[in-house]
C-alpha cells in the first residue's frame, strides 16, 4: 500500500524540480488545485486515474510515482528517463539524478554552444553548494562580480548564495556538470483551525 505521505512529497518533489506552482501543474494535469493539494499534503488517497494524470502533467512515468524504491536506499534514473531541456539561446541541460523527496541535491550536465552565454542565475538561499566540472571547451564562470576561466577537466566550487552567471566565450561548444545542494527556505506553517474549538 502507498503511504500517501510519501507520495504527496514525491508530487511535491517533482513539481518543485520542474519549477511548476501548483496552479500549473493542475492545468497540466486536468486536476483541480484543491486535489493536487490534499494528495501534495498526503491527506487524500487519488484514484490512478488521478495519478496517471498527474504523472502526466509532470512528464514522469506512473510508476516513478508509486513504486516504492529497493527499501529506500535505492533510485535509478535511466538514460531514457532523465530530463532534458532546450533553452533559449541554443544551450542545452540534462538533469541527471534522480528526484528524492527532502533532498535538494541535483546533478546537471549542461553544454553552451559557441559563444553563447546561459545568463546570470539569482542567488540561492544560504547553505547552497555548487560544483562545476567542465567536461569539454572552456567555460567563464562568474560569481558574484568574480570571474573565472575554466577549462577541460577543470572543476570548482563555490557557495551559491551568491548570483552566479555561466558563458562559453570559446569557438566551440563547452559542457560542463553542476552538482548543486539548494537550500530551499521553508514554507511558513498556517495553522488548520480547530472546528470543535469555534
Amino acid at each position: 500500500m502507498v503511504d500517501l505521505v510519501v507520495l504527496g512529497e514525491r508530487v511535491q518533489a517533482l513539481r518543485r524540480d520542474r519549477a511548476l506552482t501548483l496552479q500549473r501543474l493542475a492545468e497540466a494535469a486536468g486536476v483541480s488545485v484543491s486535489m493536487l493539494s490534499s494528495v501534495e499534503r498526503g491527506r487524500k488517497a487519488p484514484t490512478i486515474v488521478v495519478l496517471a494524470r498527474i504523472a502526466d502533467g509532470l512528464g514522469v512515468p506512473l510508476a516513478d510515482l508509486v513504486a516504492e524504491p529497493d527499501g529506500g536506499r535505492v533510485l535509478v534514473r535511466r538514460a531514457a528517463d532523465q530530463e532534458t531541456v532546450d533553452e533559449p539561446g541554443g544551450w542545452r541541460r540534462t538533469i541527471l539524478t534522480p528526484v528524492v523527496p527532502g533532498v535538494n541535491f541535483e546533478w546537471v550536465r549542461t553544454t553552451l554552444p559557441a559563444g553563447c552565454d546561459a545568463g546570470r542565475f539569482p542567488a540561492y538561499a544560504p547553505g547552497s553548494h555548487e560544483y562545476v566540472v567542465v567536461e569539454s571547451g572552456s567555460l567563464r564562470l562568474t560569481i558574484a562580480e568574480r570571474t573565472v576561466e575554466l577549462n577541460e577537466g577543470d572543476s570548482a566550487y563555490f557557495a551559491a548564495d551568491a548570483a552566479h552567471a555561466y558563458a562559453n566565450e570559446g569557438s566551440g561548444p563547452c559542457t560542463y556538470h553542476v552538482a548543486a545542494l539548494i537550500m530551499r527556505p521553508r514554507a511558513a506553517r498556517v495553522p488548520v483551525p480547530d472546528p470543535s474549538r469555534e
